[in-house]
């Protein structure tokens, strides 16, 4: 790929895509701003050279409908706030207004472009909204990493017309951190895996058991391996359809020499709220109509003492349904033990995130990801079309 700061982008129009995908109150107040101080460090490098900013972003999913709701406008009060400078707001992210609104921006202006997801096409990869987009700019800069898992219009088929394709240094990070973590590990590598189905990070699984030397299994997902090895669930979330898989994964990590960790004892409650009676059972005494819902102490510290001497960690996924405050100590706990952990930290996933910043400790994790899907597929292995997207124009 290309790096924006190999290409000289003084006096030129610079379309950068961006995630300000980012949470609203009820009053459309942001309530996380995380997503746009991500890209911060893109904004001043474009400043700084005296480029022309044009900023586009997706917010929510309006289904290709003008939702008032989630306009970027006030994302656009934000970044000029973060950036100590005015950031215009389009009325619309193509058309003729806009067109206007660009030919009037002088050297280091900035405009925000509305929601592109107001357009159908841009979530079906059209050429030719693209091919407007495109038409904005000198150079197209890509800094979005949590939609470049996506065949959208603004990270894929742009590149085919923009003059100039380059990533931004938000995607650029991204993908170092992973790649090193990954493909040059500081061992032992350990990866913790956790949240609701088997399913969703099935392949994400198959493929860490190959690079890995411990893998720490948690959340509702777990069910399905406890399952697997003939325990009683209860009746806690199990994909029953991939139970013989997770003895094939079980199997595999014994075999490959990989220290396989599962949970010893498990937070069960007789239904999942706030006000249900919690019992603390080990993972073989889950009561009959009873359900798994969290880790428990011992199995916290069984991680813990896991990821001891650990030089590398990733970690996608929480421990239980931390939202509710009784099923959230053995995530907690785990957010404790990572950062407490002299390893290279990698933590990827919206609610992985959400918990280490409600821990209160973000400040102590090598690299929380912007991305959840997109952080999954490369634990998956796979290549990001943004990014091969990218690749392509450079070649």
């Amino acid at each position: 790929m290309k790096f924006v700061k190999d290409v000289n982008v003084s006096g030129k129009k610079v379309l950068v895509r961006v995630d300000f995908n980012v949470p609203y109150d009820e009053h459309q107040n942001i309530t996380d701003d995380t997503r746009i101080r991500s890209t911060l460090s893109t904004f001043q490098y474009l400043l700084d050279n005296e480029a022309i900013i044009i900023i586009c972003s997706h917010m929510g999913r309006p289904m290709g409908k003008k939702v008032p709701e989630l306009t970027l406008a006030p994302v656009a009060k934000r970044l000029g706030r973060l950036l100590g400078q005015k950031v215009n707001m389009a009325p619309d992210c193509i058309g003729d207004d806009v067109k206007r609104l660009i030919s009037n921006l002088s050297k280091c202006d900035i405009l925000l472009l509305e929601n592109l997801r107001f357009y159908a096409e841009e979530s079906d990869n059209n050429d030719d909204f693209a091919k407007e987009l495109a038409s904005f700019c000198d150079i197209y800069v890509n800094d979005a990493f949590a939609v470049s898992h996506r065949n959208n219009a603004s990270v894929v088929a742009i590149t085919k017309f923009a003059p100039l394709s380059v990533s931004g240094f938000l995607l650029q990070r991204e993908l170092n951190y992973l790649k090193k973590a990954m493909d040059e590990p500081h061992r032992p590598l350990v990866a913790v895996i956790g949240g609701a189905k088997v399913s969703g990070k099935l392949e994400a699984l198959k493929n860490m058991l190959k690079r890995v030397d411990k893998l720490i299994i948690g959340g509702a997902m777990a069910n399905t391996f406890l399952r697997s090895m003939g325990m009683n669930t209860g009746s806690s979330m199990v994909e029953e359809n991939l139970v013989e898989v997770a003895a094939s994964i079980i199997k595999e990590a014994a075999e490959t020499g990989v220290n396989l960790y599962l949970p010893v004892d498990v937070v069960a409650a007789n239904h999942c709220d706030a006000k249900a009676e919690v019992k603390l059972v080990t993972a073989q005494e889950i009561p009959s109509d009873w359900m798994a819902l969290d880790i428990g102490p011992a199995s916290s510290l069984l991680f813990s003492e896991a990821l001891y001497n650990a030089k590398t960690i990733i970690w996608n996924g929480p421990m239980g349904v931390f939202e509710i405050d009784q099923f959230s100590r053995g995530t907690l706990a785990m957010v404790e033990s990572i950062a407490n952990s002299y390893a290279l930290t990698i933590v990827g996933g919206g609610d992985t995130d959400v918990a280490v910043h409600m821990a209160g400790e973000s400040s102590r994790i090598t690299y929380i990801s912007t991305g959840g899907g997109a952080f999954l597929s490369l634990m998956e292995g796979k290549v990001l079309p943004a990014v091969a997207a990218l690749q392509k124009t450079a070649s």
